[in-house]
């Protein structure tokens, strides 16, 4: 007598990213309005760009990951690496153009737009990974159903 399993449909990480990004940018709204309220209105801009290139830069590598494990497992290591370090390069050419458009001091605040990044990156992982160790996700995928009686085409009809 063997124990009736239901099959539910694979996650594929959606509602993860979803509330990952949720709570980040609520941590970046909550320094926004923490620099409007200390720092000014430079501060507060400099908090919604960091938030935003948080949010952008990994919901999207994130976003990568999830795709490339689900249509091709055996790749998503790679892509994950690689995703990884376009994250780097990303986040590096983002700083590199404000600090060339002149916005930088003036209109966004350098301190407020990187303590932003460096807290909502630490905020992004931290959810991240509650989120992905309380996921239920199968070692294998269950074989499908047969009714008692159907024909087998597996190894085991081949005692009979």
């Amino acid at each position: 007598m063997t124990t009736d399993t239901r099959s539910a449909p694979r996650d594929r990480g959606t509602a993860a990213l979803v509330r990952t990004a949720s709570a980040t940018a609520l941590l970046g709204l909550a320094a926004a309005l923490l620099g409007a309220l200390t720092a000014g209105s430079a501060a507060a801009y400099g908090a919604l760009v960091g938030t935003v290139l948080v949010v952008a830069v990994f919901g999207f590598g994130t976003f990568t990951v999830n795709a490339v494990a689900a249509l091709l497992p055996a790749a998503s290591l790679l892509v994950a690496l690689l995703t990884y370090t376009l994250q780097v390069v990303a986040m590096a050419l983002a700083f590199v153009a404000l600090s060339g458009s002149g916005l930088l001091d003036e209109t966004i605040d350098r301190a407020w737009l990187g303590g932003t990044v460096i807290a909502g990156t630490l905020g992004w992982m931290v959810v991240q990974v509650v989120l992905s160790t309380s996921r239920r996700i199968p070692i294998y995928d269950l074989p499908e159903h047969r009714p008692a009686g159907a024909a087998s085409t597996s190894a085991e009809g081949w005692d009979r």
